[in-house]
């Protein structure tokens, strides 16, 4: 079989695990080629460090976006996730369009957002531009925090109602993406998972597990990286969420076990096997 190739446009950290650091190896371990234009270096992400690093490297996406198009790279999927700025939304539009086709993926992971609050790095306008960003999209990953966003509607803390997050999801979808999985989902106190829509079908499906107390960052990444994962080893939407809830939430559990400083991300590489037998890949 051929081996199916992403394009993954992220940030790195150059410790605590999110972004690069968690896309690179997860889509590696599952089988598919991941090249990479990374968007910035960071000493440690940005959430509870401080004094950290931070390179910009938008000036140079463009200039590694022309020269794979010179080279007549075809991507199966497109995969976006930290962006660090609306000039940083309009340059990877400019790239989905050079690189966009009727047969692969653009998979957008909106990060902007989260526990009801835009992060403190971006403008008021950035939701603007992900929400056109989005509308090239085949699918998004939204929490519940950018869902509103993007809607320019008010949060909801909770608790939800199945009503409330089904017309979440078909008012995402009207946006332009034809498929939206939203995380952070929960009609109790005990589970957490996401919910997820196709349009071309109208299905709805949901996908939970045991929730675990306490804020872990990364989990964003390492979900929407395994959802992909699961979507380019070609199974269904519903299938793909029940694999990405269950590898996050494994991954949450073993560093909650292991009394792990919360900051310095999950440790999604010691459940990376058991991704790969749910993947069937060994």
């Amino acid at each position: 079989m051929r081996q199916k190739r992403v394009a993954a446009v992220h940030d790195i950290s150059c410790f605590g695990k999110c972004s690069l650091t968690v896309a690179l190896p997860i889509l590696s371990a599952a089988g598919i080629e991941t090249s990479v234009i990374p968007t910035a270096v960071l000493s440690t992400h940005t959430g509870g460090f401080t004094e950290y690093t931070f390179r910009d490297l938008t000036q140079d996406i463009l200039p590694i976006s022309r020269h794979w198009k010179s080279l007549a790279i075809d991507f199966d999927a497109l995969y976006t996730g930290y962006l660090g700025s609306y000039e940083q939304l309009e340059i990877v539009s400019q790239f989905f369009d050079d690189f966009g086709k009727k047969d692969n993926i653009i998979f957008v992971d909106p990060v902007m957002a989260d526990n009801g609050k835009l992060y403190s790095s971006f403008s008021a306008d950035f939701p603007e531009g992900m929400r056109k960003l989005c509308r090239k999209a085949d699918i998004i990953t939204p929490n519940l925090t950018e869902a509103a966003l993007l809607l320019d509607a008010p949060y909801n803390p909770g608790p939800y109602t199945k009503e409330y997050i089904e017309n979440i999801l078909r008012s995402l979808s009207d946006l332009g993406p034809g498929q939206v999985v939203i995380t952070g989902v929960s009609f109790g106190v005990n589970q957490l998972g996401a919910a997820v829509y196709d349009k071309k079908s109208d299905q709805i499906s949901y996908a939970f597990a045991n929730r675990v107390d306490g804020y872990y960052h990364g989990t964003g990444d390492v979900f929407a990286s395994a959802f992909l994962s699961a979507m380019l080893n070609g199974f269904d939407l519903p299938d793909c969420a029940r694999i990405a809830v269950e590898f996050t939430a494994e991954s949450i559990n073993r560093t909650r076990q292991a009394d792990t400083d919360l900051r310095y991300g999950v440790n999604f590489e010691n459940s990376i096997p058991n991704l790969i037998r749910h993947l069937k890949l060994m």
